[in-house]
């Protein structure tokens, strides 16, 4: 007979979940591997889609007030998803959860792609809003990828950092989508980035699992709000000061370069806002929570002077570039705080990324005034 003790009671949490994700000492490399993949191929569908948002809201707005409307609802759409997705992530696990959020990807990407051809301005904003929800959801890969195997920082300095490849890839992939559906502008782009959400769907739906138990946590060890509050507001200013100035960023391009450079402009500040993550799996140690947000937080300042100042391609790109590395510190260091004094409850970290994602909205509807 089963013994009482054994038994699933009230309160015990059941979920499903890679080996490794509860503290084994051995560590989940595949499961490390596939959280990589699919986090890369996100963040290659929103490189291109973010790229593009911009002039195509341009474009097709009926008044030059409302040009960044799809911009901005892709923020909104990523912030209204931070809740749910922290929710569903406990409710199945982080294989279902992040297979969702690719999917709701992919499907935005065809509309976008709709949008585009039919020259249809609502049916854009209702693409960017999908691949935003989208984009919420993969904002979660880092809370995830904290508690990944026995390497702590490690595990999400790698997983973090495997998005430079998305940088990398992104202007290749734009011109030869672009190539291949003249004369419909954008289209190809928006057409790559549903494919990458496909990708992300294939890696996601690869995480091992297996069923847990995971023991009780005293009420008295998690965290509470007060402990998070510094980091989410720092978290949110640097997300204020990314999506307002890379919301400019592809119209002042425009202004002084083809638009084929737009991408890479775009695209070298994403191998910035990766990269350092990199480089830091090197030095693990190195990653302190307080200090790399304040460097990071310079960072974006000094980006956003240089970006004021800026009248040339190689100007903005700079500015791109420095904006984009201290976007990557500030994230880090605030990830790494909001986990450093232990366990925080799911539904707290998607209120925390719920507010970042309040201030890139913020940013995303300033950008006009920037460009």
């Amino acid at each position: 007979m089963t013994s009482l003790a054994a038994m699933p009671r009230a309160g015990q949490l059941e979920c499903i979940c890679e080996p490794g994700a509860l503290g084994d000492t051995a560590p989940d490399r595949r499961g490390t591997a596939f959280l990589a993949a699919g986090f890369a191929f996100s963040v290659l569908a929103q490189v291109l889609t973010l790229s593009i948002l911009p002039l195509a809201g341009l474009a097709l707005a009926p008044s030059q007030g409302m040009a960044t409307l799809p911009y901005a609802a892709f923020y909104v759409g990523a912030a209204l998803a931070s809740l749910p997705a922290s929710l569903l992530l406990d409710a199945f696990g982080r294989r279902a959860a992040f297979s969702l959020g690719a999917s709701l990807g992919a499907a935005g990407g065809l509309v976008l792609v709709w949008a585009l051809v039919s020259l249809h301005f609502s049916a854009l904003v209702l693409g960017a809003f999908w691949l935003g929800i989208a984009g919420g959801f993969s904002l979660f890969y880092r809370h995830a990828a904290v508690p990944v195997g026995s390497r702590g920082a490690s595990t999400l300095l790698v997983v973090f950092g495997a998005a430079t490849l998305a940088g990398l890839l992104a202007p290749t992939i734009a011109s030869l989508a672009e190539a291949a559906a003249v004369p419909r502008t954008f289209a190809g782009t928006a057409a790559a980035a549903a494919l990458a959400h496909v990708a992300s769907l294939a890696a996601t739906a690869a995480l091992p699992y297996q069923r847990r138990r995971i023991q009780e946590v005293e009420p008295s060890r998690l965290q509470g709000w007060r402990s998070i509050l510094l980091p989410t507001l720092v978290g949110s200013l640097g997300w204020f000061v990314m999506t307002a100035l890379m919301g400019a960023t592809p119209i002042a391009v425009i202004g002084c370069a083809p638009s084929q450079a737009v991408v890479g402009a775009v695209a070298w500040h994403v191998i910035a806002m990766y990269t350092p993550s990199l480089a830091l799996a090197l030095a693990p140690r190195a990653a302190r929570p307080i200090p790399l947000s304040a460097a990071g937080g310079a960072l974006l300042a000094v980006g956003a002077m240089i970006f004021g100042l800026a009248g040339t391609l190689a100007g903005l790109s700079i500015a791109a570039v420095l904006v984009g590395m201290g976007w990557s510190l500030v994230m880090l260091g605030t990830t790494l705080w909001v986990h450093d004094r232990g366990p925080a409850p799911r539904t707290l970290l998607g209120l925390h990324d719920a507010t970042l994602l309040i201030g890139a909205v913020l940013g995303a509807f300033t950008a006009h005034a920037f460009a």
